[in-house]
């Protein structure tokens, strides 16, 4: 969908002068490669990466070429088969996939499953060295009251969990707004975990190092909102970082409510030294300049 930019505005002055060096337009035009390039003031200190499917139908080499030329280290969310290729190419895996947030542990018809594909997953973890495996709670079972929801979920991960401790290898609980029905990737209705608060109370019973949070910034202002707080009061738990604009999971620019550069200040203050991926649904016409914008946005 094509829509006409402006340069990012904002009430206060500085944040006013910063946005305008961020504007899409200040990142490359009329083809000039050398301006989508990573400026002398590239400061690097939030560790970016991307989310393959977020860019669907480009190829995750051609994404992580892009990414890396400006200022990405890591890609995710793209088919395991492709990872040599992305290392390759001087990029790392942030995070590996697994069971996916339908089929969770909350039905214990599925730990079979979740269990072998949790154990697969770390395994590819180790072998190309990510610190991370994404697992989920899963859809709520109709009829089943919370307080067996949790221990089942619970139940299942502790399958698991030691494999991950041996492997040294975290699973990170991502926590998913159930509010947006507009689109299956915009949100995800029936979907247990959808309070955050109720993600960390899973993740303090499992009591492991290796069981922790992924705080996806747009799934909680969806939720929750005040999120400079809650990264400030839960960060002894995340393990991963999630962006996309909201409403809409769009581009982080002025056409959407979340304020990305104070957020990431906030990362930084609490030691967070992980990865925090790009996942927004571009709506640009020019993508470049979509991840371009996204990264310079968060570069603080």
């Amino acid at each position: 969908m094509s829509q006409n930019r402006r340069s990012w505005l904002s009430a206060a002055a500085g944040v006013a002068a910063l946005g305008s060096a961020l504007s899409p337009k200040s990142i490359a035009q009329d083809g000039d490669q050398e301006k989508a390039q990573p400026s002398a003031e590239f400061k690097g200190r939030i560790r970016q990466s991307v989310m393959g499917w977020c860019f669907n139908p480009m190829s995750a080499a051609d994404l992580a070429r892009m990414g890396k030329k400006h200022g990405l280290v890591a890609i995710e969310g793209i088919n395991s088969s492709h990872y040599p290729d992305v290392k390759a190419l001087g990029l790392e895996i942030s995070l590996v996939g697994s069971h996916g947030f339908a089929k969770g542990p909350i039905d214990t018809n599925n730990q079979d499953e979740v269990e072998a594909t949790l154990r697969n997953s770390i395994d590819i973890a180790v072998e190309f060295g990510c610190p991370n495996v994404i697992t989920f709670t899963g859809m709520r079972v109709p009829g089943m009251v919370d307080a067996t929801a949790k221990r089942n979920c619970l139940d299942g991960w502790k399958r698991v969990i030691a494999y991950a401790e041996e492997k040294n290898i975290t699973l990170c609980l991502e926590h998913l707004n159930s509010r947006d029905d507009s689109h299956p990737m915009k949100g995800h209705p029936g979907y247990f975990g959808d309070n955050v608060d109720l993600c960390i109370e899973l993740i303090k019973q499992m009591d492991s190092p290796n069981f922790r949070l992924l705080f996806d910034i747009y799934h909680v202002q969806v939720m929750h909102g005040d999120v400079i707080r809650r990264i400030r009061e839960l960060h002894p738990w995340i393990a991963h970082y999630h962006t996309a604009g909201n409403p809409g999971r769009c581009e982080i620019d002025e056409n959407q409510e979340i304020n990305y550069p104070p957020i990431m200040r906030a990362i930084l203050e609490t030691g967070y030294a992980g990865y925090v991926a790009q996942e927004f649904i571009p709506t640009w016409d020019d993508h470049e300049k979509s991840l371009a914008h996204a990264i310079q946005v968060c570069d603080v």
